[in-house]
């Protein structure tokens, strides 16, 4: 698989029904295709943050931020 949208769509799918590994794998997927979307790092944030890994979240969140840092999203 190798469609971002497709990879996006399917992790938050399983974030959705608190699959958190599937849901980490699909937005690992998606970042290497394209490691300059600060999207995808808030969305591999979010499920590290759910998951109780503050501290990669955290670094997904300032690595969001460090691509657009008017990312309002990068929480």
């Amino acid at each position: 698989m190798s469609d971002i949208s497709e990879l996006v769509r399917k992790g938050k799918d399983f974030l959705e029904k608190t699959k958190y590994d599937e849901s980490l794998g699909c937005f690992e997927q998606a970042i290497l295709l394209n490691s300059n979307n600060p999207e995808l790092w808030n969305f591999k944030g979010v499920v590290l943050r759910s998951m109780g890994r503050y501290n990669e979240a955290m670094e997904c969140f300032n690595k969001s931020l460090e691509i657009d840092p008017r990312d309002k999203n990068a929480s």
